[in-house]
């Protein structure tokens, strides 16, 4: 076995000077690099772990712990060995589909989507601790919109003692460039399917998966992503669909995800320590991992909101952005242990947060604790129809993001959002800011419409603002009559059918919490309603049991639907005020509807009320329970009331389609003031 060592080594020396004398020499960087990984094999390099090599088709980073290699100029991952596995990636696919970035943008003639293919590289720092490299994109302005009009700086930190790697991306458009409109940007990571087979995205959303192979022998559903799985290399997964969209998470809990190798048990993760460079709020969802196997660093997208929550930029217009880093983590156990290696994961997110904003990066455009500021305050609730006195505005969700409207946040991409959860007496702190401008934002669990500061918050260095205590007031214009739902935001509370027990995902069937994200839910509702809507009686009927959780359109077959009416029925016992009654009408998500309201009278023309056509986020197709929230306060004259019994017809009148619909958050009839 010594003999076997001292070849093993004699053979590693020998190959680096192979290397050393005759790589071709690029700004004598190859011979440098070699150089210094000699050192490192032979024992003389006085603690340089890391190596650095660069070849004419390939840069090497490896601190002894894992090995990367990138296609040079390009910039993507093509290898990546760790625990005797030479390649963690798809060796089956090409090199520039294994490990990259990507952005989907307004270009038909290219696809619209654009890899980012660096076209220099550059060395950033080179330590006995750690190794940063640059690839970078420059747009030609002669070349118009033909290109991606977008400067980008992939960057790679390797540190020595780390069992994986940073990556982050500079994004910057100078004045006077064309016009662009960006839709996502993401990092992609495709490991083996032979290896990678067992997926986690939270504690309570973990399974063996299916193969891209098994959902290329299934059967496509109502859209490509959905896949009934008839012929799987499994067979436990028979029968059972895959969706990719049923592994989403809203940003704010999108913190640790990835996949686990069972022979070596190596598991692979994403570890997203910060939302801030992520966009449209906490409650954004987006992808995380699917079949493939595949691992997202999901940046900036439209899923669940729609092009509202796409980057516009005019003819013009100068940004800049720093998209993560993001830490690609890896671990082992000496025999599969899915729990263990799970468990390891989180806490070594758990450390990446507290390292947060890193301090080890070197790019000027990443600030440091130092370099940055803080917001601190207590939020309160003024609600005179529910309390007589301010309450705390427990478990608050509070946030700086753009200056813009109250709620303007959810659909804000091109800037920093930093946000935290207040505690039970409303109290919060926002810190490690990045300086700038910013409009501070809330939204409070079980309480209407969004807060906003009424004046802008300037974040400078060092900047510690503590804010006297803030007084949020909800919309409201009289007592509460009744109430349906609670105000969440979401969908969750209201009743979730059972799937069509030929389309479902076993993952999904005993968590409550999680049922929405079965396929085919919508379909339901046409067997539940076959031939009348939805009815609620107001005092007898339960929301979680009798509100069906998305008004949807009806299949009534040959690929035709029909608009559908919900009614409400209630009673009113005394109209002696005649002042407007309000109606609050909150929804959780819309895509491509409108929902027209009339008060005991369902052939009103035109409606009483009507929010016009809203929405494209597909929450409900995509299993979201929400997307974008809808606030509408209705007016309702007392003249369209009687005394007894009442009917509020809600019909969703776009009907070209099986997604067309709205998810309710909440409803409140409101009756007039009290009379001074």
């Amino acid at each position: 076995m010594e003999k076997v060592r001292q070849w093993s080594w004699v053979l590693g020396i020998l190959g680096m000077l192979a290397l050393l004398f005759f790589l071709p020499d690029d700004g004598n960087f190859a011979k440098i690099s070699v150089r210094r990984a000699l050192r490192s094999v032979t024992g003389s390099n006085n603690g340089l772990d890391q190596m650095l090599i660069k070849t004419k088709n390939q840069v090497v980073m490896d601190n002894g712990i894992v090995r990367l290699t990138f296609s040079y100029p390009g910039g993507d991952v093509i290898g990546i060995k760790y625990k005797g596995i030479d390649n963690l990636l798809e060796i089956k696919n090409q090199e520039n589909n294994r490990g990259y970035w990507d952005v989907v943008w307004n270009n038909k003639e290219t696809g619209g989507i654009d890899k980012l293919q660096g076209r220099r590289f550059k060395i950033i720092t080179a330590r006995a601790d750690q190794t940063e490299i640059s690839f970078t994109k420059t747009y030609d302005i002669s070349r118009g919109n033909a290109t991606l009009s977008m400067n980008v700086d992939k960057r790679y930190i390797m540190q020595r003692g780390r069992a994986g790697f940073y990556a982050y991306s500079i994004f910057e458009r100078p004045k006077g460039w064309p016009g662009l409109d960006i839709d996502q940007i993401r990092i992609v990571y495709k490991l083996q399917q032979d290896k990678f087979q067992f997926m986690a995205v939270s504690d309570d959303r973990q399974r063996v998966m299916p193969t891209a192979d098994d959902r290329s022998n299934g059967i496509k559903l109502a859209y490509p992503e959905a896949v009934l799985l008839t012929n799987p290399s499994n067979p436990d997964l028979r029968g059972e669909v895959d969706d990719k969209y049923q592994y989403s998470s809203e940003d704010k809990d999108n913190k640790v995800h990835g996949w686990i190798c069972t022979k070596p048990a190596v598991g692979f993760w994403i570890i997203t320590p910060s939302d801030e460079f992520r966009t449209a709020g906490p409650f954004k969802q987006d992808l995380t991992s699917h079949v493939g196997p595949t691992a997202l660093s999901m940046f900036v997208s439209t899923h669940y909101a729609g092009k509202e929550v796409g980057m516009r930029f005019a003819r013009g217009e100068a940004w800049k952005k720093v998209f993560g880093p993001v830490f690609v983590y890896l671990n082992s156990v000496p025999s599969l242990n899915e729990s263990a290696l799970w468990e390891n994961a989180k806490e070594q997110l758990v450390e990446e947060v507290k390292s947060w904003p890193y301090s080890f990066t070197q790019s000027e455009d990443i600030p440091s604790s130092s370099g940055r500021g803080s917001v601190a305050g207590q939020l309160l609730v003024r609600d005179r129809y529910t309390s007589k006195s301010l309450v705390w505005a427990s478990s608050a969700y509070v946030g700086l993001a753009a200056p813009g409207k109250a709620g303007s946040w959810q659909k804000e991409s091109k800037g920093y959002q930093f946000w935290t959860q207040a505690n039970e007496q409303g109290h919060f702190l926002i810190k490690d800011v990045r300086p700038g401008n910013y409009s501070l934002y809330a939204t409070v669990p079980g309480i209407i419409g969004d807060y906003k500061f009424k004046s802008n918050i300037t974040i400078e260095p060092g900047s510690e603002i503590n804010l006297a205590n803030l007084t949020y007031v909800p919309p409201r214009n009289g007592p509460t009559l009744w109430e349906i739902g609670i105000p969440d935001r979401s969908a969750a509370e209201f009743y979730v059918p059972d799937p069509n027990p030929t389309l479902m995902n076993k993952l999904f069937t005993t968590n409550r919490a999680h049922k929405f994200r079965q396929y085919g839910l919508w379909e339901r509702y046409a067997d539940l309603y076959p031939d009348e809507d939805l009815i609620y009686n107001i005092g007898t009927d339960n929301y979680s049991d009798n509100w069906f959780f998305a008004h949807v359109t009806r299949n009534i077959g040959n690929r035709t639907y029909e608009a559908t009416t919900w009614r409400i029925l209630f009673e009113l016992q005394d109209l002696t005020n005649t002042g407007n009654y309000t109606l609050q009408l909150a929804l959780a998500s819309a895509t491509n509807a409108e929902v027209q309201v009339r008060f005991n009278d369902q052939s009103a023309f035109p409606p009483h009320f009507t929010t016009g056509l809203i929405g494209k986020d597909n929450a409900i197709a995509r299993h979201g329970i929400h997307g974008l929230y809808w606030l509408f306060s209705i007016g309702v004259p007392s003249y369209r009331l009687r005394e007894g019994n009442n009917t509020i017809y809600l019909t969703q009148s776009r009907s070209l389609g099986t997604f067309e619909g709205v998810m309710y958050d909440y409803i409140r009839l409101e009756g007039p003031p009290p009379r001074k």
